[in-house]
């Protein structure tokens, strides 16, 4: 990976992709229920299109997305990949009553706590089969203030003992990421959804303070849930009907993108890379075809004329 915080396979891989990772939510029955021969199959597809980067988190599936991933890259060597996930939620069953560590549950519940945080990554390593995380985000932390005094300094310790190399947030909200980014020693941050070819409010406050402080950025959500992807079978925004005006903005862009023979969807994987600080790429795929298809995106020929044309649209 081309992080500016040195998060990279410790053994790199000829030919591997160097901005696209694979978001592993839907692996974990995103809204679709995905049988583990699929699940693996997915996650194989990736490494056969050079995709080193892996992101998932406990709340996927309530660990399934964490366990099927531990599964499906048993025997790659584990020094040739970068796991992330995450921590600040914790998981629990049908009853709400906490799980054993490394089992899946049937629910998540915020935790912010030092002890959470510390189960929360037990269970992950468990569930993943490995002995470090790369990456460890704090996930959505709605308390920005106890985030700060609590969850954060102990993944500053984590990062401080080699349990993990690097330690961010993931979250949809640029101005809670903004405040993360000024007041926390993070190496990366997420944000999901906003900066997008219909939605650029990270672009204004977070994406200078990240570049003015050498944070790397992972981009995800470049669909905005379905939208950017195919505007005409999956009108969704924030997994919500788009409204009208989103939607006519997101078949104009498909209009002008194909009228260059490009796809909407690659196009749209492709624009956050050409912005400050944005290091990387997370697509969630739920199948081997949509790993190949968006793994095709890292190489499709875009024209400067089409992003000209794209912003004056």
């Amino acid at each position: 990976m081309a992080f500016r915080a040195g998060l990279r396979p410790l053994t790199p891989t000829p030919g591997a992709s160097d901005t696209f990772g694979l978001g592993c939510a839907p692996i974990g029955n995103l809204f679709t229920a995905v049988a583990d021969a699929d699940a693996d199959a997915t996650v194989g597809a990736a490494l056969d299109a050079g995709i080193r980067f892996f992101d998932t988190a406990p709340h996927y599936g309530a660990g399934a997305s964490e366990a099927r991933l531990g599964r499906a890259l048993a025997g790659v060597p584990r020094d040739s990949v970068v796991l992330a996930t995450k921590v600040g939620r914790r998981i629990v069953d049908a009853d709400g009553a906490a799980v054993p560590s490394g089992a899946v549950g049937a629910d998540t519940v915020a935790d912010l706590s030092r002890d959470g945080v510390l189960r929360s990554l037990e269970g992950s390593l468990a569930r993943l089969g490995t002995d470090r995380i790369d990456l460890l985000y704090l996930h959505d932390p709605m308390d920005v203030d106890e985030a700060l005094r609590s969850a954060i300094p102990e993944l500053v310790r984590l990062r401080e003992e080699g349990v993990v190399r690097a330690i961010g947030v993931g979250m949809v909200w640029p101005d809670p990421l903004t405040r993360f980014v000024q007041e926390a020693d993070v190496d990366v941050v997420m944000i999901a959804g906003r900066t997008t070819l219909l939605d650029h409010r990270g672009e204004s406050s977070l994406l200078p303070q990240v570049a003015a402080r050498g944070v790397g950025v992972v981009a995800a959500g470049v669909f905005n849930s379905g939208i950017l992807a195919d505007p005409e079978n999956t009108p969704y925004f924030d997994y919500r009907e788009a409204s009208a005006e989103q939607r006519s903005r997101a078949l104009a862009l498909a209009a002008l993108t194909e009228s260059h023979g490009l796809p909407l969807r690659h196009v749209a994987a492709r624009y956050p890379l050409r912005l400050p600080a944005v290091e990387a790429v997370v697509v969630g795929a739920r199948t081997a075809a949509e790993v190949f298809d968006f793994a095709a995106a890292e190489h499709a020929e875009i024209p400067d004329e089409l992003w000209a044309e794209i912003e004056h649209l």
